[in-house]
Parts: C-alpha cells; sequence; structure tokens
C-alpha cells in the first residue's frame, strides 16, 4: 500500500523547516521506501507499520507548534509489487519515446 501525506503546521508562520525536521528525520528513519517532493511524502509498506510512522511524525510537529494539519491519501492495490516505483514503471510503458524524466 502506498500512504500519500502532508503536514502542515499551524500558529508558526509561513516558513517552517525547523517543525517539521523531526518529522523527517522520523520518516527516513524509518526503513520504509519513501518518496517526498514539495506537496506531500509518500510511504510504501503494509497498513501499520505506514500508519505507525505518520502517527509518529504527525506527533513530532505537534510537539513543535500549536496545531498541526494532516492530509492521507491511500492507495490499497493488493498484489502490486514495490507500488512506490511500480505505478510509475506501468504508466512508463505507456509512453514510448519520452523516457523518464
Amino acid at each position: 500500500m502506498l500512504i500519500a501525506f502532508t503536514l502542515t503546521p499551524l500558529g508558526v508562520g509561513e516558513s517552517f523547516p525547523e517543525h517539521i525536521a523531526d518529522a523527517v528525520r522520523i520518516i527516513r528513519e524509518s526503513g520504509l521506501p519513501t518518496r517526498s517532493d514539495a506537496m506531500h511524502t509518500t510511504i510504501e509498506g503494509e497498513w501499520d507499520e505506514v500508519m505507525d510512522v505518520v502517527k509518529r511524525a504527525t506527533e513530532a510537529v505537534a510537539a513543535k507548534a500549536p496545531r498541526v494539519q494532516l492530509v492521507l491519501q491511500a492507495d490499497l492495490w493488493p498484489g502490486m509489487e514495490r507500488p512506490l516505483d511500480g505505478k510509475v514503471e506501468l504508466m512508463e510503458r505507456h509512453l514510448p519515446g519520452y523516457g523518464t524524466p
């Protein structure tokens, strides 16, 4: 399964990298396959292990901010191997000649 999520500390101003640094550390140290971009982080794994990482990351942000907004999206695809990369590879097969960015 894949979980894509965004954590936003509220009440701390417009820039807040120091408020999410501990969350990023928790995500990276989880050992699960992850990918982050400007909008969210995606984690691949089993339900309980992924949700545990999301919970601990959220709690880390909450420890430094008066309020935290969590946006979460899940993709449950039984039988899909390596969904973090596999879904992209599947799509790329339908775009011959364009290559991977």
